[in-house]
């Protein structure tokens, strides 16, 4: 349709001249350097929304996997509070960048 469009305005032009167009295609398409620019940005912007998205997903699948296995073998019982923080640590060492460093509590976890 493009095709078409450019091929009927160049002949308008052109035809005064007694010149014939019977085909137009655009070969090479470059955008002004901010325009280009910001489109790329939008593409990176939309491959790490792709990106994180797909982590959650798997996060949440993996926790959720986690405190079915611990409530199905008896490993330990977990009140609602506690829970809650397990999920949030594991979500963070999950959906992390960079790789997480063990932290040894030394005290009781009901403190």
């Amino acid at each position: 349709m493009i095709n078409s469009h450019l091929r009927d305005e160049i002949q308008t032009r052109l035809g005064k001249a007694g010149v014939e167009v019977i085909e137009a295609r655009i070969s090479h398409l470059a955008y002004a350097q901010e325009i280009a620019q910001a489109m790329l940005q939008r593409q990176q912007a939309d491959a790490i929304i792709a990106a994180r998205t797909k982590i959650v997903e798997g996060a949440v699948g993996m926790v959720e996997m986690a405190l079915e296995q611990l409530g199905k073998r008896g490993v330990v019982q977990l009140d609602e509070e506690r829970k809650a923080s397990m999920v949030s640590n594991l979500l963070v060492v999950l959906c992390s960048e960079r790789g997480t460093q063990a932290v040894v509590n030394t005290g009781t976890l009901y403190s």
